[in-house]
């Protein structure tokens, strides 16, 4: 890797931590950089994940105390890790060939999702102050379908993961996104551990991105939460959107 791909590198997991931080969909600018570094697209997305993977573990460390009962937290637990595998697998077992021509349809359905957050944002605050019964068995569905999700795609499965609680459940949402944040961790470990053990994983890209999605976490709570964080999302997004097509177009032609 080259000096200049690894600069490339560097101010994308910055900026990956940052928006993260203040936003969400950071990730996103993580695989398309690695994308650009000349890095084979599925193995841009394995490497993408194993290098996030620290600033999920933090996100749960910074908000245990918000956590729901042990009891709560169990009932998940397990179809997060189911469909975390399942995802993973489905991506690992995707031939490199097939994963080159649907990516930019991954990209862009993750632009959509990040797209969409503000209105899924309102569905929550809404079932939030909804009074009703829990549906157990579809909240089991949902925290699944979203793991695959996550272990697929990722870029924005947090937004998936949030919508899909807050919806089915009655807690406050405080407690709904330390729950997320300890799903996402989840299901992005078992995403990792797969990755390492039987993917192809971009060790250069990984050193030189985690440590600066760290710092740009760091940079993005304390400064860019000033912010408005609407209007730096779209930014995520409409560069998302321009890739995908970039990359449609390329695949075309």
């Amino acid at each position: 890797m080259d000096p200049i791909q690894a600069t490339l590198l560097v101010a994308a997991g910055v900026a990956t931590g940052a928006f993260n931080a203040v936003a969400g969909g950071g990730s996103l600018i993580a695989f398309s950089a690695l994308i650009a570094a000349g890095i084979p697209p599925l193995t841009a997305k394995l490497t993408s994940t194993v290098a996030v993977f620290p600033g999920n573990v933090a996100s749960v460390a910074g908000g245990y105390r918000d956590l729901p009962p042990r009891g709560d937290v169990r009932r998940v637990l397990p179809a997060a890790v189911l469909g975390g595998v399942a995802g993973s697998v489905l991506l690992l077992v995707t031939p490199n060939r097939v994963f080159d021509a649907i990516v930019p349809f991954l990209v862009l359905a993750a632009s959509a999702v990040l797209g969409l957050q503000d209105r899924l944002d309102g569905l929550v605050r809404r079932s939030v102050l909804r009074h009703g019964r829990e549906h157990p068995a579809a909240l089991q569905v949902s925290v699944a379908l979203g793991g695959v999700y996550g272990g697929y795609i990722g870029a924005g499965f947090g937004i998936v993961l949030v919508a899909g609680l807050a919806l089915l459940q009655h807690e406050p949402l405080t407690r709904t996104i330390a729950l997320k944040n300890l799903l996402s961790a989840v299901i992005s470990f078992t995403a990792v551990v797969l990755y390492v053990l039987f993917g192809n994983v971009n060790w250069a890209g990984v050193a030189i991105l985690a440590p600066a999605t760290v710092v740009g976490g760091y940079v993005g709570a304390r400064l860019l939460r000033r912010l408005p964080g609407g209007p730096l999302r779209a930014v995520v997004v409409a560069f998302g959107v321009l890739f995908g097509l970039f990359l449609l177009g390329r695949n075309v032609l």
